[in-house]
């Protein structure tokens, strides 16, 4: 019978070493292959725990052709673990294109769990925690990173973001006006290492406290902000539809739902569905 190979996708610390599962430790020193985002960010782990399997470089610029290659590998029976350079592959991480590929394929692929930055944060947090959205990294450029940020002011779900040291402060500056500075949040900040620090208070508190401390604008980021609320939204959503039901009398509805987000701060789309029933 011919050998199936598999694809073990394993969650690896995101900053105290202690923390890799032991079943983790197992298959990444008798698996065929490791595929890494980055083989030298990968290696000090691998010494740590006396792997000496071969890595092969799985990133952002090579999987597609990557992928290829290893579900052939997969094919012909090699077993392969997938990391990232921390946490769990996949989440803000490369490795889905070769997920996708092993499975189309026919291969088993079993994940093997571990640190995950965003589920740690917001299990410190202290916000609700039954819902929650997580959107990865913002846009790097203020126009754009507001622009999604308009498009997520009336979530109701906690809200979960990575963010980079060198634009965490523009970064909550954004946010703080978009969302308004009462919004309650919390910065997560180098998590499990040994300059952890975990900040909460409004936005417009965690402006001026990260804006003060140039120690709380290094390191890597979770950062979570409170769901918009229920009841403020839907306060929210009957004066939006006053505005626009009076600019309605005066413009046509697709400019009357524009200038009615811009006055109410509520979402365009909303009120362009609105205006779209109307037209109809």
């Amino acid at each position: 019978m011919e050998r199936t190979g598999k694809l073990w996708v394993v969650a690896t610390p995101i900053g105290n070493l202690d923390d890799l599962s032991v079943r983790a430790r197992e298959i990444l020193c008798s698996v065929d292959l490791i595929a890494a985002e980055d083989t030298r960010h990968s290696a000090a782990l691998l010494k740590h725990i006396g792997s000496g399997v071969r890595t092969f470089a799985l990133h952002d610029h090579n999987e597609r052709e990557a992928s290829e290659q290893l579900v052939q590998r997969m094919r012909d029976g090699a077993t392969i673990a997938l990391v990232s350079d921390a946490g769990t592959p996949l989440v803000s991480d490369p490795g889905f294109r070769l997920v996708r590929a092993a499975r189309e394929a026919g291969i088993v692929v079993s994940p093997v769990p571990g640190a995950c930055a965003a589920i740690a944060a917001l299990s410190v947090a202290g916000l609700a925690s039954d819902r929650f959205v997580f959107e990865g990294f913002l846009p790097a450029k203020s126009a754009a990173r507001r622009a999604q940020l308009e498009k997520l002011r009336a979530e109701t779900r906690t809200l979960i973001f990575y963010e980079s040291s060198h634009r965490i402060a523009d970064a909550l500056d954004d946010v703080a006006a978009v969302f308004g500075g009462e919004r309650r949040a919390v910065i997560a900040r180098e998590l499990t290492k040994l300059f952890e620090t975990v900040l909460d208070g409004t936005l417009a508190e965690l402006v001026s406290r990260v804006a003060a401390d140039r120690n709380q604008q290094r390191g890597e980021f979770v950062l979570l902000i409170a769901g918009a609320d229920e009841s403020a939204d839907a306060a929210r959503m009957v004066e939006g539809r006053r505005v626009f039901e009076l600019l309605r009398r005066e413009l046509p509805p697709s400019r009357a739902a524009k200038l009615a987000a811009e006055i109410s701060g509520v979402p365009r789309k909303s009120l362009y569905d609105i205006a779209q029933s109307v037209q109809e």
